[in-house]
């Protein structure tokens, strides 16, 4: 429960920091910052999706291959 409240609190005040305060009469008007961190972290958050992608795709086609060994191994007997 103390997680799910803290959780929360966090939240809000984020939400509150990116508000426009010039739009909404309060905040922190951290939104432009926040844009600013988006547009350099999404590509960099990609590549790393994009190579645990590739790494994944590695180890099941490796994983396909030893089964389709072991498969003809096993009929061949």
């Amino acid at each position: 429960m103390k997680s799910l409240i803290i959780g929360i609190i966090i939240l809000a005040a984020a939400v509150f920091a990116a508000l426009p305060s010039k739009i909404c009469g309060f905040g922190l008007g951290w939104w432009e910052d926040v844009l600013i961190f988006l547009r350099g972290g999404l590509p960099v958050i990609a590549t790393i999706i994009g190579l645990i992608a590739v790494f994944i795709g590695i180890a099941d086609m490796k994983d396909r291959a030893e089964a389709k060994k072991e498969k003809a191994e096993e009929n061949g007997q």
